[in-house]
């Protein structure tokens, strides 16, 4: 896994930081962490234009009952 230096936070930032690292009983590398992977998720924006694009590549196509295969192969 990679690792990321953050240099000159301020005293205040880091003092922060612990204090709700404690209050959700992590470390505060933990705590750091999980704030990092959650700011790097996609937003909502970003989300819907993946769906949308998806759509474009899928418009047109038929595609079968899911349903209809999956009791086919329950019936084997």
């Amino acid at each position: 896994m990679a690792q990321l230096l953050v240099r000159n936070l301020e005293k205040e930032t880091i003092e922060r930081l612990k204090m709700r690292a404690k209050q959700h009983d992590r470390s505060l590398q933990g705590e750091v962490k999980l704030i990092l992977q959650n700011a790097a998720k996609l937003s909502m924006a970003e989300a819907a234009n993946i769906a949308k694009d998806w759509q474009k590549r899928l418009a047109g196509r038929k595609f079968t009952d899911s349903a209809i295969l999956i009791r086919e192969d329950r019936d084997r």
